[in-house]
């Protein structure tokens, strides 16, 4: 991810789900925890009235680096909305944690600004048939276009020998949206959940396979915010250009007083 002299656009990165218990937490603190470990200004926007993304970053040890947090689940009537939700001007990455229950109608104003979707789901059968009606109000009523490639799916706490891992597979192969990483259930991540940590954080032995689980995930979203970055800098360096104008003489000739 490449920084130009100029502020970049700051990415935004939503995880999205409306079943309670999908994941969604789980994938944005260590998310949140990932990035700014790659050195990058990160800020955690928690709209879950649970406040559980919260509740990690106050566990946070002062010594790892910081992420700035937002309570959006929790209006301050003393200021506006706006005001409450901003970060920091230098934040480069914003990782967002959605509200379980999300109202279809109110999936337009949560995705309309995303970089990044990324949708965390369950194997069991209830986690599909949830996970089916919210992307069919996610592609219907959101008009998330799936062809620009910016929606990934997760498969979370999974165990790969089973029936239900293969269904949930033969599922989202049928969506034709990609399956960007495969989490397994680990108690790696209630270590890090307590302790205000990633599991990137974790001394190396202790999480090589979560960590070797994460590196796709990481790489389509690295990828993904690349091409971004990349389309916005041509287009940046574009209108900074002064395009130039090229005058019939004969018009010149005409416009010209006479005498």
């Amino acid at each position: 991810m490449s920084h130009n002299s100029q502020q970049p656009h700051r990415q935004r990165i939503l995880v999205l789900n409306p079943k309670g218990g999908s994941g969604k937490t789980t994938v944005s603190t260590n998310l949140a925890a990932y990035l700014t470990n790659q050195g990058h200004a990160t800020a955690l926007m928690d709209y879950d009235p649970q406040a559980s993304s919260m509740r990690w970053l106050s566990k946070r040890p002062a010594d790892r680096p910081k992420i700035f947090g937002v309570e959006a689940h929790k209006p301050n009537v003393n200021v506006t909305r706006s005001w409450q939700l901003r970060v920091p001007p230098e934040t480069r990455y914003l990782v967002i944690d959605s509200p379980a229950a999300i109202a279809p109608h109110q999936l337009y104003d949560f995705t309309r600004d995303a970089d990044a979707i990324l949708v965390p789901v369950g194997t069991s059968d209830i986690d599909i048939h949830a996970a089916s009606r919210f992307i069919a109000d996610l592609l219907l009523k959101a008009k998330v276009n799936r062809r620009t490639g910016n929606i990934g799916v997760i498969a979370n706490r999974v165990k790969t020998q089973t029936v239900a891992y293969r269904n949930l597979m033969r599922f989202v192969y049928r969506l034709a949206i990609p399956v960007i990483g495969v989490l397994r259930d680990s108690q790696s991540y209630l270590h890090a959940a307590d302790e205000g940590l990633g599991i990137h954080e974790f001394k190396r032995h202790r999480v090589t396979k979560d960590i070797a689980q994460w590196q796709p995930l990481t790489a389509w979203l690295e990828a993904r915010l690349s091409m971004l970055e990349a389309r916005e800098s041509a287009m940046t360096a574009a209108t900074m250009e002064e395009p130039e104008v090229a005058v019939d003489s004969k018009i010149i000739a005409f416009a010209r007083p006479a005498g």
